[in-house]
C-alpha cells in the first residue's frame, strides 16, 4: 500500500477575500477611476485616496495558456459620486470567446452587462447568488448597498482584459439612485 502525503493547510484560502503567498493583491483608489463617473464635480469633492475596490487573484499560468482557470476575489465599498455607486472600472474580455462566472459572497449590488451593441442588462448579486457571463459581454460590478459587497470570479487564463473599450466609449447606462433606490439608467 502506498501512502500519500496530505497538504495541510491548502495554498489557498478564501472567505471574503482570497489569501495565500501565490495571491497578487490589487487595489482601486477614486484617483485611478478619472472619467468613470457623471457627476465630476462631486468627483472633484472627493479625496483621490479613497479606497474604491481591491482585488485579490490567483493565476497559476501564463496569460497565453489555454485550457487553465483563473480565479479571483474582489471587495467592492460602499460609495457614491453624487447618485452614482461606487463601481468597478468593467471590461471586456481581449479573447471574446472567453466566458466567466460571477458569484456573491457577502453584500449586495448589480452585476451590468453590455453586449457588442450596446444592449444592456443588469442582475443582482447577493451572498450565493451565480452569475454566467456570456461571452463578448462586458461587465462591471456596483454595489448598491450600505456595506462590503465581495465576488468570487474564475475565468480563462488567455481571456486577457481589454479596460481601453470602456475607458474611451463607457456603458451605454449608470447605476444612480432615486427615490432611494438604485436605478438602471440608460444614456
Amino acid at each position: 500500500m502506498k501512502t500519500h502525503e496530505i497538504i495541510n493547510p491548502p495554498n489557498l484560502f478564501m472567505q471574503n477575500l482570497l489569501v495565500g503567498d501565490e495571491v497578487q493583491k490589487s487595489r482601486r483608489r477614486l484617483g485611478d477611476l478619472m472619467g468613470l463617473f457623471q457627476d465630476h464635480q462631486s468627483f472633484e469633492l472627493t479625496s483621490p485616496d479613497e479606497l474604491v475596490y481591491e482585488v485579490y487573484s490567483y493565476i497559476p499560468a501564463d496569460e497565453k495558456s489555454q485550457g487553465e482557470l483563473n480565479f479571483g476575489v474582489t471587495r467592492l465599498y460602499p460609495g457614491k459620486i453624487g447618485k452614482e455607486y461606487f463601481m468597478t472600472k468593467g471590461h471586456f474580455h481581449t479573447c471574446e470567446k472567453s466566458t466567466e462566472y460571477y458569484w456573491g459572497i457577502e453584500g449586495e449590488g448589480l452585476l451590468v452587462l453590455m453586449d457588442q451593441e450596446r444592449n444592456i442588462r443588469s442582475e443582482k448579486m447577493f451572498p450565493g447568488s451565480l452569475h454566467y457571463i456570456k461571452a463578448g459581454m462586458a461587465h462591471r460590478v456596483v454595489n448598491t448597498g450600505s456595506t462590503l459587497l465581495s465576488f468570487g470570479a474564475c475565468w480563462p487564463s488567455d481571456a486577457g482584459h481589454n479596460y481601453d473599450e470602456i475607458a474611451c466609449n463607457g456603458f451605454s447606462a449608470r447605476v444612480l439612485e432615486i427615490n432611494g433606490l438604485p436605478q438602471l439608467i440608460s444614456l
